[in-house]
């Protein structure tokens, strides 16, 4: 069924004439006319009846109107869901109290009148979340590709920022009075990271991490849920666990966890932007500008070796809009 045809139906109802209708929808009269008798042929019915103001809907036409108007405000809602700078940005994020979500809400806070719709596609697989930005499903993602050979030729991905890693503790733990911690300062004590997903990003970050500093990472045993490893921890004079210093943890008074920093060198985990290679949504020019704003970490940082080079802001930007960075 010709949707135009429906619009022009629905409009010539609401208006009461087939010129008024013409000229709201940009066409001449003979073709709305043209339009509804096509629309009353493939139906078999009468749906307008003539009078001297114009036009009345018959019974049919007062039967049809609903239905028609309903599927041209689906038809509306379709084209606005897929057309960049006409619908939300959409953005996937590890979950919502990770590093990224709250780097997003700190840019919505600065620019309120952005219309940001933040997912979590609950996916290990970073492929998956590629395989999503290319059909458009979502427009970008925070997630590494940790060898960029695999990426699509009609995606790519940018440095985003990287996040410094803290040791969490409970009151008992022999390293909870530490102000700060050298990655030395860990070895033989359980890392405890339950949930390590095979193939997903962190899987190969912490393998890495743990072969480069000796350290002991336990990924035993399904994750329950952030509620129940705070638990754990609470509990335990001999557990720690890793967290980003960005990420929210919220935790009862009683639990008196600690955070402490571990530099010389910082243990920071690198975070990417998966975004289309051409046409990208309009407002992630200036979230990537955003991005570039953030402080970088300061003294010795180790990254694992996959990790994604820095692009200048500029260059950024101008990839991101399918652009040829300027050289020199």
């Amino acid at each position: 069924m010709d949707t135009e045809a429906l619009r022009s139906f629905v409009r010539a109802a609401e208006l009461g004439q087939f010129q008024h209708a013409a000229d709201e929808l940009g066409v001449t009269q003979q073709a709305v006319s043209k339009r509804i008798a096509a629309l009353e042929r493939e139906l078999e019915v009468r749906l307008f009846a003539r009078t001297a103001r114009g036009v009345d809907l018959t019974l049919d036409g007062q039967a049809f109107l609903p239905h028609a108007r309903s599927i041209v405000a689906g038809v509306d809602r379709a084209v606005t869901a897929v057309r960049p700078g006409s619908r939300a940005l959409r953005i996937d994020v590890l979950g919502l109290r990770s590093a990224q979500a709250v780097v997003l809400h700190d840019y919505w806070r600065s620019h309120p009148e952005t219309e940001l719709d933040v997912v979590t596609l609950r996916v290990d697989d970073p492929r998956v979340a590629v395989a999503a930005v290319e059909t458009g499903d979502i427009d970008a993602s925070f997630r590494t590709v940790t060898d960029p050979a695999v990426l699509p030729p009609d995606v790519r991905m940018i440095h985003a920022f990287d996040s410094p890693l803290e040791l969490l503790v409970g009151p008992r733990h022999p390293l909870a009075s530490a102000r700060r911690l050298t990655p030395a300062q860990l070895r033989k004590h359980r890392i405890w990271v339950p949930g390590i997903a095979p193939r997903s990003e962190w899987a190969e970050f912490y393998d890495q991490l743990a072969t480069d500093f000796d350290l002991r990472i336990d990924a035993a045993g399904p994750h329950f849920g952030d509620e129940v490893l705070l638990d754990t921890l609470a509990d335990s004079s001999d557990v720690a666990t890793l967290v980003g210093a960005r990420d929210r943890y919220i935790w009862p008074t009683n639990h008196d966890l600690r955070r402490i920093p571990v530099v010389n060198p910082t243990l920071a985990y690198p975070l990417s932007l998966i975004l289309p290679r051409t046409n990208p949504h309009p407002e992630l020019r200036r979230i990537i500008t955003h991005l570039g704003t953030l402080p970088r970490l300061p003294g010795a940082v180790w990254l694992p070796s996959w990790a994604t080079t820095p692009q200048r802001v500029d260059s950024c930007v101008a990839n991101a809009h399918g652009a040829q960075p300027r050289q020199g």
